[in-house]
């Protein structure tokens, strides 16, 4: 690419859009085409045909994407493959059509077989069935890499798939019913810390800042209490010995294992991909190659944030895979490797997220 190739990235406000974006205009890209929803339904065949056969772009990120947490994913099922595979299918036809150079597309470390040897090789793909959970979300994902790699094979295109592990990041959604598991992490563990000092300052200007349930910040103590109460964050009773402790409550048992990456290793990963030549026909893992449990991952976040109740796992509510860690031997030898610690971005972000 060059620094003044039209860069066209689908998806630009979102998690993954928006550090590829900022990487790109760090490196000194000049010219992207960004448009957000309100521009733009990328659902839409008729509005997405006519807009890259107007605009042109040489180069496509396709970053856009219905995401969630594993609620999300079980509760919206038809939302998540209706959805997601419209958006690729429009994106992916019509850069064929309109010549563009090279695409990249954005996959989940989720489209692995729930099974799976670990860690989890390319090649793994379609080997055994898949996580019931998130299955919609993982056939989309995977529907887009055999679109990607059937369109190279028939029409002599130059779109490649990349696999991200659990991402984090700016511009993370801390929705407390549909966000994934860290920001929910950090989100109740702040509410909770709040709570257990009685500063309502910071709780209302969360609340402002992220409604729940139509819930801001102007609401009285009694309702913001009850609507944290229902998703487990849970104040001090100083006349109850029992519940004399600030609590989150957590989903699953904490014993599952989890790889996370900063959104920003993510997007220097991608464009190091788009800046190559490499294979076609094939997708690569991105990630760091290191996992912890969320128990281990939940205690990390309590430290950094400073939260001193106490963590309940509700093992009545699902963990998902056992484990999902990727290999990323591939993209390693060809020259990249993670540089953001866990702690530190977990430290960078919180502190990001109270501003």
């Amino acid at each position: 690419m060059e620094k003044n190739s039209k860069i066209y990235v689908a998806g630009h406000t979102g998690l993954v859009g928006s550090a590829i974006t900022r990487k790109l205009k760090e490196k000194g890209y000049s010219n992207l085409l960004l448009k957000d929803i309100s521009e733009l339904d990328l659902t839409n065949q008729h509005d997405t045909a006519d807009f890259l056969r107007k605009e042109k772009p040489e180069y496509v990120i396709l970053a856009a994407a219905k995401v969630g947490g594993i609620i999300a994913n079980n509760t919206y099922r038809a939302d998540f493959l209706y959805v997601n595979l419209q958006i690729q299918n429009n994106i992916i036809h019509h850069s064929y059509l309109n010549g563009v150079k090279k695409l990249l597309f954005l996959g989940s470390s989720c489209i692995y077989p729930k099974d799976a040897p670990q860690p989890l090789r390319e090649e793994y793909l379609l080997t055994s069935p898949l996580e019931y959970t998130n299955e919609p979300y993982a056939i989309a994902k995977i529907a887009g890499i055999k679109m990607c790699e059937s369109y190279n094979i028939q029409y002599g295109t130059n779109f490649i798939s990349v696999m991200p592990t659990n991402l984090y990041g700016p511009n993370d959604n801390y929705d407390l019913e549909k966000s994934h598991v860290l920001p929910a992490l950090i989100r109740k563990m702040h509410l909770g810390k709040c709570l257990e000092k009685g500063d309502w300052n910071a709780i209302r200007k969360d609340f402002n800042k992220r409604p729940v349930e139509g819930i801001n910040g102007n609401a009285e103590e009694k309702e913001i209490e009850e609507k944290l109460k229902k998703y487990g964050v849970v104040k001090p009773d100083v006349s109850n010995q029992a519940l004399k402790e600030s609590s989150v409550t957590l989903w699953g048992t904490g014993s599952v294992y989890r790889e996370f990456l900063h959104s920003d290793d993510m997007a220097d990963a991608c464009i190091f991909l788009m800046e190559r030549s490499i294979s076609r026909n094939t997708h690569i893992n991105i990630g760091c190659g290191v996992d912890q449990t969320i128990n281990e991952l939940a205690h990390v976040v309590k430290e950094i944030i400073g939260f001193k109740g106490i963590i309940i796992w509700d093992s009545s509510k699902p963990d998902g895979t056992l484990k999902k860690l990727l290999d990323v031997s591939k993209l390693n030898q060809l020259g990249w490797k993670q540089k953001i610690k866990l702690k530190e971005g977990i430290t960078n972000v919180y502190n990001n997220y109270i501003l």
